[in-house]
C-alpha cells in the first residue's frame, strides 16, 4: 500500500527497460495514464520510482543530501570515464568546491575573451574541414553527426584550455572523446566494466586524455607560466584548496578537466546538430537571426568579427532557438538519484525504500502538452511571450542560494529546467549559451542551409 504502483513486465530484472529505452517520453506518458505521475517500473534489477511534471522536479532536486544520492546513483558508470578523485567518485562537498573552482573560469570577463576565440575556430573549420571548404565551393553536404562533435571540442578546448592545448586536439584526439562518450552507455550503468571493445577503447583514451592534460599541468608548473585570468586549466592551478587545506593533486584536476569538457561535450555536440535541422527544416529562421545580427552589426558598425559576448546578448532570436532546442532535445532524457534513506512522496502514502532510486525527467515536462502548446512545434517565438518567461528558470533569476559553488536559481518547480536544478544544477549554462550563440551566428551569417531529404 505505500509503494508506488510498480509498471507490469512479464521478463525478471530486465524489466521494462525495452520500452523505457527506446522511446522514454511516450513510456512515461503511457504510464502516467495508467497510474498518474508517480509509478514505479523495473530497470534492468533496480525499480525507478518517476514523479512526472513540475512537482517531480521539486521532490527530487530538493531531496535532503541525507534521503537521495547522486553519487550512488552514478559514479559506477562517470568513474571510469572521469578518473579518480572528482565529480561522483568523492564527498558532495567535495564536488560543490570543485565546481567553485571551476567557476573561476566561468566569469563574464572570461566569456568576452572566448566569443573571438570561438568564432576564430568555426570559421577556420569552414575554410579546413572537408564538408565546407568555403573557399573552394559554393555548396555541399555536411553531416552534423560529425561536424558538430568536431567544432564543439575544437571551440571549447581553445577557449577553456587555451591555444597550445587546442594544438594537441586534432581529429584523432576528438575520437578519443568519443570513446569516452560510448563509456555512457545503458550497460555501462549495469555492468561498470566488462572485457569487450567499447570498455577497452573507453579506458585507453581515459589513460591518453589524461596524461595529455598532466603533461600540460607539470609544463605550466615547471615554467612558472600560470595566469588566472588566461583559461580553465590556470584556473584550477591556481584554486584547488579545499576548504580543509587539502590541495587537488594534479591527477585529480586532471581528470576534472576531462569531466568538465565531457560535460559540455555531449550536449553543447547534440544541441547545436538539432538547431541546425531544425533551421535547416524551416529556412525563414535562419533569415530572421540573419537579420537580427545584420541590423546590430549596421548600428555598431563591422562585421561578424566585432560581435561580442555583450552583443550576443541583444538577439532574442539567437537565445531563443537556442531554448527552443533545449525544450524540445534535453540531451539527458532522465537523472537519477539513489535513495539512502526510506523517502516519502508528499501528497500521497507512497513511501520509496532504501536502495531504491527516483527518477526526474524534465525532458518529458518540455516536450508534453499539458506545459507547451504544440510541443512538437520547432518554434523560437514561443519563448517571447510574458507566459513563456514566467516558465523559464535561467541563470538570470532573481531568486538564487548558494550551495557552496557560487548562487544559482533555486526554483526547480517550473516545466522548463534544460540544464537540471538544486544542488546539482549546471554550472556551464552560461558557457554554453555564450559557445552555442556565436556557433549559430557564425552560421547563420557564413551560411545558408536545407536537410537532406526528410523532416526532422
Amino acid at each position: 500500500k505505500d509503494r508506488a504502483p510498480l509498471v507490469f513486465y512479464w521478463i525478471p530484472w530486465f524489466g521494462s527497460a525495452a520500452s523505457y529505452g527506446q522511446q522514454p517520453y511516450e513510456f512515461f506518458e503511457s504510464c502516467r495514464q495508467k497510474y498518474g505521475d508517480v509509478f514505479s517500473f523495473m530497470l534492468l534489477g533496480k525499480i525507478m520510482t518517476v514523479y512526472l511534471g513540475p512537482k517531480g522536479h521539486e521532490f527530487v532536486f530538493n531531496a535532503k543530501l541525507s534521503d537521495v544520492s547522486a553519487e550512488e546513483a552514478y559514479k559506477h558508470l562517470t568513474t571510469p570515464v572521469f578518473g579518480t578523485g572528482v565529480i561522483y567518485d568523492c564527498p558532495n562537498s567535495r564536488l560543490m568546491e570543485q565546481k567553485k573552482f571551476a567557476k573561476f573560469a566561468l566569469t563574464t570577463d572570461s566569456f568576452k575573451r572566448y566569443v573571438p576565440k570561438i568564432r576564430e575556430e568555426i570559421l577556420n573549420y569552414f575554410v579546413t574541414d572537408e564538408s565546407f571548404k568555403l573557399k573552394e565551393k559554393t555548396h555541399g553536404v555536411a553531416n552534423v553527426m560529425k561536424t558538430q562533435p568536431e567544432i564543439t571540442i575544437f571551440t571549447a578546448s581553445r577557449s577553456l584550455f587555451g591555444d597550445e592545448m587546442r594544438r594537441i586536439f586534432d581529429r584523432s584526439f576528438a575520437q578519443l572523446y568519443s570513446d569516452l562518450d560510448k563509456g555512457f552507455t545503458p550497460i555501462n550503468f549495469v555492468f561498470p566494466n566488462l572485457p569487450l571493445p567499447h570498455y577497452w577503447r573507453r579506458d585507453a583514451a581515459q589513460k591518453k586524455i589524461s596524461a595529455t592534460y598532466m603533461k600540460e599541468i607539470k609544463s605550466r608548473r615547471e615554467r612558472g607560466d600560470i595566469d588566472p585570468n588566461r583559461d580553465l586549466i590556470d584556473s584550477l592551478l591556481i584554486h584547488s584548496t579545499y576548504k580543509d587545506g587539502v590541495k587537488m593533486t594534479d591527477q585529480e584536476i586532471a581528470n576534472l578537466l576531462i569531466g568538465i569538457l565531457m560535460g559540455g561535450q555531449h550536449t553543447s555536440a547534440s544541441t547545436s546538430a538539432w538547431f541546425l535541422l531544425h533551421l535547416g527544416e524551416k529556412p525563414h529562421l535562419q533569415d530572421v537571426i540573419y537579420q537580427e545580427v545584420v541590423e546590430l552589426l549596421k548600428e555598431k558598425g563591422g562585421d561578424l568579427n566585432d560581435l561580442t559576448y555583450e552583443d550576443l546578448q541583444k538577439l532574442p532570436s539567437v537565445n531563443n532557438t537556442i531554448k527552443e532546442t533545449l525544450r524540445m532535445h534535453m540531451p539527458l532524457h532522465s537523472i537519477f538519484r539513489k535513495v539512502t534513506n526510506p523517502l516519502r512522496i508528499p501528497e500521497t502514502n507512497y513511501i520509496v525504500p532504501k536502495g531504491h532510486y527516483v527518477l526526474v525527467s524534465p525532458g518529458y515536462a518540455h516536450t508534453s502538452e499539458r506545459y507547451f502548446d504544440n510541443p512538437e512545434d520547432f518554434d523560437p517565438t514561443r519563448w517571447d511571450t510574458a507566459a513563456a518567461k514566467a516558465n523559464s528558470v535561467s541563470f538570470n533569476s532573481s531568486d538564487e542560494v548558494d550551495y557552496g559553488f557560487g548562487k544559482v536559481s533555486k526554483g526547480v518547480s517550473s516545466p522548463y529546467l534544460p540544464f537540471s536544478g538544486g544542488i546539482h544544477r549546471c554550472i556551464g549554462e552560461q558557457f554554453a549559451y555564450v559557445q552555442l550563440g556565436t556557433i549559430l551566428t557564425t552560421f547563420v551569417y557564413n551560411l545558408r542551409w536545407t536537410i537532406d531529404g526528410y523532416k526532422v
